[in-house]
């Protein structure tokens, strides 16, 4: 019984120091094994690997290509107009002993912060080499210089057990100040264009308003033109019906005359005339048998 009661302990240590010994290497990580803060293995398959418990310890660290974006680097090309570059890379741990060496216990954090330490100088010194305009940097040709960070970046690197696979500029801006001169520039130069196509635009609408002005002083006159003939032509048809009728029934013609003077002279509701008693004018309306002249003779 007492045996059994000391066998237990042993078997709980044994399984519990078993257990500590074995861990699993993911595919995505790499795993050192430290003994004392010494590297003693390193472990880049993925599977179940071994460590001695209580002694060594293991720290992994991520096997993908990770991304880092950098901080707002304003750079100065050779035609001295500043940008603003913001940019990011993508690198992977190559060397994970190297790695280690490198930054201690510091990790990724510390990993990061040297790296950007390389890039944001070497931004600075590729697009502010000779030859390189911000018309290059704002171009297609942009490419190249990306190619160039990414290479210098690879190789500054290197002693820090990174691989940078890519630098690429995400955005380059003109800094705050020169963004507002430029805003203004490009206002008045928009501000003198829409001047020129109004005071063009007053020219073309004088022009119309011209040509259209002339149009309607001929239209007018040909047709008053042409009015004034149909009317000449109107008054002598008229006359020359009038002057037929007189010819054909003098008496008749006398009396349509008188009645249209009446009806002309009697408008409205209270018309007044003064004329001698003797007067012509109402002979018509003084007798039913007609007009007569002072002669007496009946027409």
């Amino acid at each position: 019984m007492r045996a059994g009661n000391f066998l237990i302990p042993i078997v709980v240590i044994a399984v519990i120091g078993v257990l500590s010994s074995v861990f699993i290497v993911d595919e995505r990580e790499k795993a050192l094994v430290l003994q004392f803060g010494q590297i003693k293995s390193v472990k880049e398959d993925p599977g179940l690997a071994f460590k001695i418990p209580l002694i060594q310890e293991v720290v992994r660290y991520d096997d993908r290509i990770l991304s880092l974006d950098t901080e707002v680097t304003e750079v100065t090309p050779s035609d001295d107009r500043r940008l603003v570059v913001d940019a990011f890379a993508r690198y992977r741990i190559a060397d994970v002993t190297q790695f280690r060496q490198a930054v201690g216990v510091g990790g990724m954090r510390a990993a990061e912060d040297r790296l950007e330490g390389i890039l944001n100088p070497t931004i600075r010194a590729v697009l502010g080499s000779d030859g390189v305009t911000s018309n290059t940097i704002l171009s297609a040709d942009r490419a190249e210089l990306m190619a160039r960070i990414t290479e210098q970046a690879r190789l500054r690197a290197l002693p820090l057990g990174l691989e940078v696979v890519d630098v690429r500029l995400k955005q380059t801006n003109l800094p705050e100040q020169n963004l507002d001169a430029t805003f203004a520039r490009m206002r008045a130069e928009r501000e003198r264009e829409a001047a020129d196509e109004i005071a063009r635009g007053e020219e073309a609408a004088q022009r119309v308003r011209a040509l259209a002005d002339r149009t309607v002083v001929e239209l007018t006159s040909d047709a008053t033109r042409e009015a004034d003939i149909i009317r000449g032509q109107a008054d002598a048809e008229r006359n020359s019906i009038f002057a037929n009728a007189f010819g054909a029934d003098p008496e008749f013609f006398e009396f349509y005359r008188s009645m249209t003077a009446y009806e002309r002279s009697l408008r409205g509701s209270n018309s007044t005339m003064v004329l001698s008693p003797d007067s012509e004018f109402f002979n018509y309306l003084r007798s039913d048998q007609g007009y007569r002249s002072d002669e007496g003779e009946r027409r």
